[in-house]
């Protein structure tokens, strides 16, 4: 098996508590063709301090400090400066198994516009654990395959074909550098689909691996108890924007309506997102900003012009409230979320 390089790139912000667990993780792979860039993104704690003290134990550390700019700008930071034949990226909050990068190198053919993709594990502070499988079955997929059955699942569902998320996977470097232009620092919700989207709608070759949960994602439960994002609507029609143009670029003609349909469907559990940001994190004007969201102009025509297919009872319930928008449905709406998450 060819060794070929490989840039794991880390974007730090105040995660100093954390970031020596990811970074010995990285550290240990049983996979030494590496070099691992922590982008200190203008962390306010120790987190610049550690990188460097990080840096001084492992040759193939690199330290980036810059200015705070968000976490598009650091991971796209750590790209321009990377080395590698392939970049994979892990948030300095994660961690992974220690044989996560020989594993799945020995799946790479050396196709600049490939990609291996793993599944993960949701680790909860309490310490129980979830494992979240790729929907799409595991094997190789072809250009063609692609074409066939990954590109028009990607859009649309009520749960992800394959994971946009920029970890967990081994990208090829062109895909990243032809498709990082799309990814906008301003951009914060859902920032990871304006790479991985248009990274896999030109993916030669993909592979899924079978039931290999490398990746460890941990999960704040209090933080996503009491966080409320006031941009989420603005930054969620800032993404729709963005992925418009993603699609007029990528396709043309028949396929471009299709496409365009299938991100109409994404909109709408985007706005499902926005909805639930609200209900759950604004207990004074939940009630005001849900019903501005629902009877927007444009909001009323796409829920005419486009149904999609809910299973969850947390989402029937969202598009409940999305049709028939009004004061029962919403206090409804938020009476779910404070039962739910006093139960986390």
């Amino acid at each position: 098996m060819k060794e070929y390089k490989i840039s794991i790139i880390v974007p730090v912000y105040n995660t100093e508590k954390y970031l020596k667990r990811c970074v010995d993780t990285l550290t240990g792979q049983t996979y030494d063709n590496l070099e691992i860039l922590l982008v200190d993104d203008g962390s306010k704690d120790g987190s610049g301090k550690l990188c460097d003290d990080l840096a001084l134990r492992d040759e193939r550390i690199r330290v980036i400090h810059k200015e705070n700019g968000g976490l598009v700008s650091a991971w796209k930071r750590g790209v321009d400066e990377s080395t590698g034949e392939y970049i994979s990226f892990v948030d300095s909050d994660d961690w992974v198994d220690i044989h996560m990068i020989g594993e799945m190198a020995a799946c790479l053919s050396g196709n600049e516009k490939e990609i291996i993709a793993s599944d993960y594990v949701i680790e909860k502070e309490d310490g129980s654990t979830q494992y979240v499988w790729q929907k799409l079955p595991p094997g190789e997929y072809d250009r063609q395959a692609v074409e066939r059955e990954v590109i028009p699942n990607l859009l649309g569902q009520e749960r992800r074909y394959v994971a946009t998320s920029r970890c967990m996977k081994l990208i090829a470097r062109k895909l990243i550098e032809d498709n990082y232009k799309y990814s906008d620092p301003a951009i914060w919700m859902a920032e990871d689909s304006t790479i991985t989207i248009p990274a896999l709608f030109d993916c030669q070759r993909l592979v899924v691996m079978d039931h290999k949960a490398y990746y460890h994602y941990l999960y704040v439960t209090s933080s996503m108890i009491h966080k409320y994002n006031k941009g989420m609507y603005e930054n969620i029609k800032l993404l729709r924007r963005m992925t418009e143009k993603i699609l007029r670029d990528k396709f043309q003609g028949e396929k471009l309506s299709e496409m365009q349909k299938k991100a109409d469907q994404e909109h709408i559990f985007m706005i499902f997102l926005a909805l639930k940001n609200e209900a759950r994190g604004n207990p004074e004007g939940y009630k005001k900003n849900i019903l501005d969201i629902c009877k927007e102009k444009e909001v009323r025509e796409l829920c005419r012009s486009t149904k999609v297919t809910v299973g969850e009872n947390a989402n029937r319930l969202l598009y409940l409230v999305l049709r028939h928008p009004n004061g029962i449905t919403v206090r409804l709406l938020r009476l779910a979320m404070i039962i739910y998450y006093r139960g986390q």
